[in-house]
């Protein structure tokens, strides 16, 4: 064993710190508690159960523990190890010491705190210091676990337990994840799933939050256009290493409301993990089209009603009115690409009336007035189907090229015969 010195050092340490924290209850010191909400199966049932505040009791006593004949050895012992820092990031520690001496006094805590975690009576057993040492181990020899960040997803709702999108995503019914970050399942709800990202990084690794919000955001991206539904990821997420405690983070660009609920069924999964490929495959290399696609998500996160038909307007200009504003083509092509036949005046009016409203935004003349929204959500799904249909190949990427020929063949037909 690699680390038969330090698993004998820790092992007598252990010994030692359990007497000691066994006699510190026999004199009638409790450890403390927090009442926590856990629910089983049905989530609309939770249920209420006490949790033993282990750590606090063990970091309330970390004096007398560092008094005991074993504590030097295993302090010496664990400061030559280098994977420290990544152990207690991977423990949920915010603070880790730059001192070796100091990383391991932290470490010599949170590993004690580890073996007798959720335990109200501090009883040495071979099972609780091999689980913990496993934690440790695991970190030393190897660099880093494999870290796991959860994200509620809103408004899609799986049939079967999980929905691997590749890439190390997976969406999940909210019950389906093994030891699930408690608040997680509370704000995913009845029409939410987790949307799950393992990878293989550094436990704590500055960049792995960074790099799965990127990977959760494009993921959002696809399902937004896949669907006339509109998901949104929570503005919060879980993250762990190994069998390490949930730390909460923040995603950034995220926080937004769902619009509908997006249902998977068994038979939909192969699309619909095709489709997300896909859409990451061809928005990377297309530039106007990975713009709009950007800027309509944007407009779906939105919680005003204008702000969202901005984000929409800017999408479309890139698409259709790359003359710029002033050339007011985009109501005639928006028409002339989306609107069914004897609909073309009534989708070119709503145009009209969406650069209408955006202009009193601008200016500060007042807020949205009646419809609103259902005019706004009108122009996103003309946003939207015509990047699904770009995206699947099914339309020219030059979209105001197409228009105008649609335009010009429309005129020539109109036109009286000579």
């Amino acid at each position: 064993m690699r680390h038969r010195h330090l698993h004998a050092a820790l092992a007598a340490f252990a010994e030692e710190a359990a007497w000691q924290l066994a006699s510190v209850i026999a004199d009638g010191v409790e450890v403390p508690f927090e009442v926590v909400e856990a629910r089983g199966r049905r989530r609309d049932t939770p249920l209420y159960c006490y949790r033993p505040l282990t750590q606090r009791f063990v970091t309330e006593r970390v004096g007398i523990l560092t008094r005991l004949p074993a504590y030097p050895a295993a302090a010496q012992a664990l400061s030559r190890e280098d994977g420290l820092g990544d152990y207690l990031r991977a423990q949920g520690e915010t603070q880790v010491p730059v001192e070796p001496r100091a990383r391991a006094d932290a470490a010599l805590r949170v590993f004690v705190s580890r073996i007798f975690c959720d335990a109200t009576e501090f009883v040495l057993t071979p099972e609780r210091f091999e689980r913990a040492w496993g934690e440790l181990a695991g970190t030393l020899h190897d660099g880093g676990g494999q870290s796991v960040i959860v994200a509620p997803l809103l408004g899609v709702v799986l049939a079967s337990e999980d929905v691997a999108l590749g890439d190390g995503l997976t969406l999940m019914q909210p019950d389906a994840l093994d030891d699930p970050p408690p608040d997680a399942l509370r704000v995913a709800g009845e029409q939410g799933s987790l949307a799950v990202v393992a990878h293989t990084d550094l436990p704590g690794a500055p960049g792995a939050v960074s790099t799965a919000a990127s990977r959760l955001q494009r993921m959002l991206r696809a399902l937004r256009v896949f669907d006339v539904a509109s998901p949104a990821l929570a503005g919060v997420a879980w993250t762990r290493t190994g069998t390490g405690p949930w730390a909460l983070c923040t995603l950034r660009g995220a926080g937004g409301r769902p619009h509908g609920a997006l249902f998977v069924p068994p038979t939909g999964e192969d699309e619909l993990r095709a489709f997300c490929s896909l859409v990451d495959r061809r928005a990377s290399r297309s530039g106007e089209i990975a713009w709009a696609l950007a800027r309509y998500s944007q407009g779906c996160d939105r919680m005003d009603a204008l702000e969202a038909l901005s984000d929409h307007l800017l999408a479309l200009r890139a698409l259709l009115e790359p003359e710029g504003v002033a050339s007011a083509r985009l109501a005639s092509r928006l028409a002339a690409l989306c609107a069914a036949p004897g609909e073309h005046g009534a989708v070119a009016a709503e145009v009209a009336q969406a650069v209408a409203l955006e202009r009193s935004a601008i200016s500060g003349l007042g807020g949205a007035p009646e419809g609103t929204d259902a005019l706004v959500q009108r122009l996103a799904e003309h946003l939207r189907a015509l990047l699904r249909d770009v995206l699947c190949g099914h339309l020219d990427p030059d979209l105001r090229t197409l228009a105008d020929r649609l335009i010009a063949a429309g005129a020539a037909a109109a036109a009286p015969s000579p």
